[in-house]
């Protein structure tokens, strides 16, 4: 079998190699056995077989298919179970993904503050467990899939200002989070395997059971039609960010011990699945991985708990070419090497080869570089980055306001060069009490609060100038203070 594709009635499966006397199969995304797979059909001499896309009410868009040859009651796989490809051709949104004239975003707290600033991208932490409803409520909003009903919070969704962003023309991207605590949902979206001492209460989802995939398939379609489809009335969402930094698992994805094969068998299922549902409303809206910096280097030597960022992504890429490609892309977090030393440059771990250890703002275009190899293409085009979390601590020292504004400028200068990255969003708004001591807001907060916001650091009139006629006056204080002559050192090269 070469390929599956799909039209809005039926299923076409592609093949090559003479298919007489071979079966088609049907499995669940999670399963990988085919002695646990539906017969579906013997294979017609001549490619394409035909499946109805329907079996009653459900949809077998989600399913992967495998050929097997029958002998009595044992079954021989004859090559790799594939999903269905090419899917933008059943998308009902068709424009194509937005291009701001500047890379500015910002995980925003205050909406008018953010606009102000002229950003043009952000992101939007989306807890589905705050979504999610059981018990339909008076208001709840419905979603009808394979014949079931599923319900959710629009008291949730009002409180989220896609719409307000989106009309003032800033690319929205949703990081899709599941943070523990409603004991009724968790009982379907934790993860199986999540070990309960996950340090910051986030699962990985659970699309390894069939409850668990029927919630979260049932969510994305929910969500991907009402902000990514053709009514823009709740406003547009074109980015979908699975999880969070995949490759620390253990801290902020947790599927419990796992080795690097497993978190991206895993990862890659869901990443899938919420494509498919994504682009069955949008041909262009995008859905990302999520990396730390550390590149060939673990955040703590544990095989289990962490791996690197470089391996769990060829072993991704390797995993969805065999089991049919799709255009999944890339959200980085290029944090300096210590979280509390904003001076990036200074980075050590950052070397300009592909195997360096990390991959911060000092060595960026490493990562630009290495999405344009061969294998890593998609349709002959290297995947998209978007710098979705990082940010630059002001340390409490004389200097600390000037190195953290001069840190912004040298990764603004990076980013600016690297044509493979569309957007670089500053992570925080305003400081957060509750993030390990790092100062890493745009603003500072008022003592004894969470995050109210109190002064507006130096970063921030820097942060407002740049991608504007202000920007070559108002970066002028970073050269001295980076070294530098001039900003030309740090263009890519061409």
């Amino acid at each position: 079998m070469d390929k599956v594709t799909a039209t809005a009635t039926e299923l076409r499966v592609h093949f090559t190699a003479p298919a007489a006397g071979l079966s088609l199969i049907e499995l669940a995304p999670f399963e990988t056995n085919a002695s646990t797979g539906r017969i579906v059909s013997l294979l017609p001499a001549t490619s394409p077989a035909r499946v109805p896309r329907f079996d009653g009410v459900r949809d077998r868009l989600y399913s992967g298919f495998a050929v097997v040859r029958l002998s009595g009651q044992s079954r021989e796989t004859v090559g790799a179970i594939r999903f269905v490809e090419d899917l933008d051709q059943l998308s009902l949104h068709r424009e194509p993904h937005p291009k701001p004239g500047t890379k500015k975003g910002l995980q925003l707290q205050m909406v008018d503050d953010a606009l102000a600033l002229g950003i043009r991208h952000c992101t939007l932490n989306f807890n589905l467990a705050g979504l999610i409803q059981l018990q339909p409520q008076p208001d709840s909003l419905r979603w009808e899939m394979d014949g079931r009903t599923y319900h959710f919070s629009r008291r949730y969704l009002d409180s989220l200002p896609v719409k307000r962003l989106s009309d003032a023309g800033v690319v929205v991207n949703l990081i899709l989070l599941h943070y523990l605590g409603r004991t009724e949902v968790d009982a379907f979206m934790k993860h199986p395997r999540c070990d309960p001492a996950t340090p910051h209460r986030l699962t990985a989802f659970n699309t390894a059971t069939a409850d668990g995939l029927r919630h979260y398939q049932a969510a994305l379609e929910f969500l991907a039609h009402r902000y990514s489809g053709t009514n823009s009335a709740h406003g547009r969402v074109w980015g979908y960010i699975v999880g969070n930094e995949v490759n620390a698992h253990w801290e902020w994805y947790n599927l419990g011990p796992a080795t690097r094969a497993e978190v991206a068998a895993d990862y890659l299922r869901t990443v899938r699945v919420t494509h498919t549902a994504v682009r069955q409303a949008s041909a262009h809206a995008r859905v990302y991985l999520s990396l730390t910096h550390f590149w060939t280097r673990v955040m703590r030597n544990d095989p289990l708990r962490y791996c690197e960022g470089k391996g769990l992504l060829d072993d991704m890429n390797q995993l969805a070419k065999a089991g049919g490609d799709f255009d999944w892309h890339l959200a980085h977090h290029p944090y300096p090497e210590n979280l509390f030393e904003p001076r990036t440059w200074l980075d050590k771990s950052a070397t300009p080869h592909e195997d360096t250890p990390r991959i911060t703002f000092k060595n960026l275009e490493v990562l630009d570089a290495y999405f344009r190899r061969p294998e890593l293409l998609y349709r002959g085009q290297p995947r998209r980055i978007i710098l979705s979390e990082q940010g630059f601590h002001s340390p409490d020292k004389p200097d600390g306001e000037l190195w953290q504004a001069a840190a912004f400028c040298y990764a603004w200068k990076k980013v600016e060069s690297l044509a493979g990255i569309d957007a670089f969003i500053l992570h925080r708004h305003v400081d957060h009490a509750h993030e390990g001591g790092l100062k890493l807001g745009l603003w500072s907060h008022q003592p004894g609060t969470i995050s109210t916001p109190d002064n507006p650091r130096r970063l921030y009139e820097i942060f407002k100038a740049a991608g504007t006629p202000d920007e070559a006056r108002a970066f002028e204080f970073a050269l001295p203070v980076i070294g530098l002559q001039d900003w030309s050192a740090l263009r890519a090269p061409p």
